[in-house]
């Protein structure tokens, strides 16, 4: 059986890792990208760069006019799919870059399953074309404008699309050998393509959720009652992230391990702790 290297940070107690986990090797965050990516919504609404009813085609004009805005994509009910058209299973998002993103924009209409604000539907393409909208609209890339609307005012470097290979922590497989991660670093990176550290994913959740350093949580965290969380899955890696409204927070990361397990643990520790108190 291969390992499930494990790294669980939280207010309760010292960082807990296990079979060859680390708080400071880089590991891939999949979807827990798109806190980021709200968050970066957000801070431009705030400055007034953008709006949140934006409609799409206000920043990339290419697309028709579908009733689809900024919030729309950042709260999962623009209507489009769950993923962009033709992936692979082997490395889903390798061809799935710039050009593909626009080459798609002009039939967003055809492409979405049912009108805008209607129903939540989870879109790793909605991410990955709010992301070219807001560095459209910032006039650089995403890695920049998440830097200078998220990351700098939280104080956190350890985050980025493309880490040091020397300090990456990849998945191993049956033999121990170093399984090659998923193509995530094109279009898709604002969905779902960033790495930190794990101390630094834990970071943007005291940040962001404890601590309220940059306002009022971003629509792209997810709620059930007093939680607000996120989770994120690539081929390899899981994280589930969330806190209370009393402070109580939790981050794990895990390699080799199934992502539902790695939720339940994280709901499981936060449920643990409310009743111990």
């Amino acid at each position: 059986m291969r390992r499930t290297p494990t790294c669980v940070l939280s207010d309760a107690a010292p960082p807990d890792v296990s079979d060859g986990h680390a708080v400071d090797r880089f590991v891939e965050i999949g979807s827990l990208t798109k806190v980021v990516t709200g968050t970066a919504l957000a801070r431009m609404a705030t400055s007034g760069v953008v709006g949140l009813d934006d409609p799409l085609e206000r920043w990339l004009p290419a697309t028709p006019r579908t009733g689809i805005t900024l919030l729309h994509l950042a709260q999962h009910t623009s209507g489009l799919p769950r993923l962009p058209p033709r992936v692979s299973r082997r490395d889903p998002y390798a061809t799935f870059d710039r050009r593909a993103v626009h080459q798609l924009l002009s039939r967003l209409d055809a492409i979405a399953a049912r009108p805008p604000g209607r129903q939540e539907e989870y879109s790793n393409l909605g991410y990955a074309i709010l992301g070219e909208a807001l560095a459209t609209a910032a006039g650089t890339t995403y890695e920049e404008l998440v830097t200078e609307y998220v990351l700098r005012p939280l104080d956190i470097a350890e985050v980025t699309a493309n880490p040091d290979p020397s300090r990456r922590l990849p998945a191993t497989g049956r033999f121990g050998r170093p399984r090659r991660p998923w193509t995530m670093h094109g279009a898709i990176l604002p969905a779902g393509g960033l790495w930190a550290t794990p101390r630094a994913a834990a970071d943007l959740v005291v940040r962001l959720l404890v601590e309220r350093r940059l306002g009022d949580p971003a629509p792209s965290w997810q709620t059930a009652g007093t939680l607000r969380w996120h989770n994120g899955a690539t081929r390899d890696a899981s994280v589930f992230a969330g806190a209370t409204d009393d402070g109580r927070w939790v981050l794990i990361h895990r390699l080799n391990g199934a992502p539902e397990e790695t939720d339940q643990a994280g709901v499981a520790l936060l449920e643990r702790r409310r009743t111990a108190s």
